[in-house]
């Protein structure tokens, strides 16, 4: 449940990271002045607009980089808790791996070293 949280939070983030990255206003106008950024900027006052979004990129930045931090976390304490699990099963299981069984009294007997006489040709 933790997992689909993050995961929300972390899509949620990365949309408004890309949202304000393409707002703020760049060395040639960027998409902030196609969007009416040049509107903005009279609302939230002649700098007031470009510490807002510069801050809400920080912020969403910050969100992103500890919701990937902790995804990549929760991501890798799985294949922790498998291997803590084959532990244990390795632990419970006999460790007489590649021991020769015992041989049945049943088996057939060893051939002879000699090979077996031809059979004797008709006349």
């Amino acid at each position: 449940m933790l997992t689909t949280i993050l995961d929300i939070i972390h899509i949620g983030a990365c949309a408004v990271l890309m949202f304000v990255v393409l707002l703020q206003q760049g060395k040639g106008g960027g998409l902030g002045a196609a969007f009416g950024g040049g509107a903005a900027a009279q609302v939230f006052g002649g700098r007031g607009a470009g510490n807002i979004l510069t801050r809400a990129t920080a912020i969403c930045a910050g969100i992103f980089m500890l919701t990937s931090v902790s995804l990549a976390y929760l991501s890798s304490s799985g294949d922790r808790a498998l291997k803590a699990k084959a532990v244990q099963e390795a632990a419970k299981k006999p460790t007489d791996k590649g021991t020769a069984r015992p041989k049945d009294a049943k088996t057939d007997p060893k051939p002879s070293d000699t090979p077996p006489a031809p059979p004797a040709s008709a006349p």
